[in-house]
């Protein structure tokens, strides 16, 4: 009786053990790739510095719109002088001031019109900004195509890794083939040993692949900010959104919305706008100024006073800087469309590169599918001619290492189709964080 209860008592604890260790988090949980690129885009260190450079060209704007405001200035000073000024008169000196007096006041300075000057400098801000913005969503997508490029060599190592322990788990089902022919006096010893020595290098690259798939876990713990020895668990991506494009409408995607050309498209308008900035230089300003003003000397009948000034500045010469800066300005303008024609030449280019890259990708894939069949065969019908004694331990070998390279191709060729495919679409200049992240 009692050793039933103790049984019984023993089942139960074993039952909530397991069902504890069931509820218990696992060590690593699943980062899919639309969490990862959410984590980059909005929190990364590349990102946040383009940011900051975004908010040191707003403070421009700010600085460029306060041209539109008045000047506003509180002064005061102390005056102490060695000789009390005096005027001459036939009746003697005539003192006109003290020699120590006290002076504040405020004055108040408007521009009214400038022509063009201070809006076109607001415009130039208002373009910078713009440019910095456009900056900011490139280096967006520049950090979501560099962590898609990690998250897929993530990928492709472990299925290398994958790849590597089953070609061990091959030498070894191979090394025990031979240890029975060397026991049934089939074989000699050298057949065993050529199996040992070609196990043992297929373990070095086991833990090579290991290696390589830790290393890759490490860069994708390095861009989400978080510590590099944390363990990373990716999940396959299905997703292929370049998927049926055609290369002419790949160019008219990257014509409409390349960063590198609205980037150019902001700094042109910036130095055009600059441009006229310069050219204002040429005409007057229209000004008024106003304030009011206190100075201590018993000698005047009104110590403090309301003052109004309207004036005009027109600069006559300035020995030819207006004219050079002019000169540099419309350089720079032609300068910039220039490299802007260039530079949709270069894209057209890295498109078309792309592309051709992404579609031999995907041939490689269905020469790689067949070639596994044939290598997967060729293993089969090669140690069933060494187990019945018409093979060599070598064509066995040889067959496994075939198989092995077959799969490891196979995988690059899937992976590597797909950064193509990223990298495709980042030189178009669409948004990857919005297209992988669905």
């Amino acid at each position: 009786m009692f050793l039933a209860e103790s049984e019984a008592i023993m089942k139960q604890s074993v039952l909530f053990l397991f069902i504890a260790i069931m509820l218990l988090p696992g060590s690593a949980q699943a980062l899919t790739l639309s969490e990862g690129l959410k984590t980059v885009v909005d929190t990364g260190r590349d990102v946040t510095i383009a940011r900051s450079d975004e908010d040191t060209a707003r403070g421009a704007l700010s600085l460029a719109r306060s041209h539109w405001l008045p000047s506003i200035d509180l002064y005061g000073n102390q005056t102490w002088m060695q000789y009390q000024p005096e005027f001459k008169t036939p009746f003697g000196p005539f003192p006109s001031s003290q020699a120590q007096f006290l002076t504040y006041g405020v004055s108040a300075t408007q521009t009214l019109y400038d022509f063009g000057k201070t809006s076109s400098s607001v415009d130039a801000a208002r373009h910078g900004l713009k440019s910095r913005e456009i900056e900011t969503e490139r280096t967006r997508n520049q950090s979501a195509l560099d962590f898609i490029i990690a998250y897929l060599d993530l990928l492709e190592s472990e299925k290398l890794l994958q790849v590597s322990k089953e070609e061990v788990q091959l030498y070894e089902a191979h090394k025990k083939d031979t240890e029975a022919r060397l026991n049934a006096g089939v074989v000699t010893r050298n057949e065993v040993l050529q199996a040992d020595v070609t196990l043992a290098d297929s373990r070095q690259r086991a833990v090579s692949a290991e290696n390589l798939r830790s290393v890759r876990a490490s860069r994708i713990n390095s861009l989400l900010l978080k510590p590099l020895n944390d363990d990373v668990q990716a999940e396959e991506v299905e997703a292929s959104p370049a998927s049926g494009l055609a290369l002419e409408d790949a160019w008219t995607i990257a014509a409409q919305e390349s960063p590198e050309l609205k980037d150019l498209d902001a700094k042109i308008a910036v130095s055009e706008d600059n441009l006229k900035v310069t050219e204002a230089e040429y005409m007057p300003t229209v000004y008024v100024s106003g304030g009011y003003q206190y100075q201590a000397n018993r000698y005047i009948i009104h110590e403090d006073n309301w003052t109004l000034i309207a004036g005009i500045n027109v600069n006559l010469y300035s020995g030819g800087a207006t004219s050079s800066r002019v000169q540099m300005a419309r350089s720079e303008v032609r300068s910039l469309q220039l490299i802007r024609d260039k530079t949709l030449d270069n894209i057209r280019l890295e498109v078309k590169s792309s592309y051709l890259d992404l579609k031999s990708s995907a041939l490689k894939i269905e020469v790689t599918k067949t070639a596994i069949d044939q290598a997967r065969e060729n293993l089969r019908l090669q140690r069933l001619r060494y187990q019945e004694g018409v093979g060599t331990a070598t064509d066995v070998l040889d067959a496994v290492t075939l198989l092995s390279t077959a799969e490891s191709n196979s995988w690059k060729a899937l992976y590597g189709m797909k950064r193509a495919e990223a990298n495709l679409l980042y030189t178009m200049g669409r948004d990857l964080a919005g297209v992988y992240g669905k």
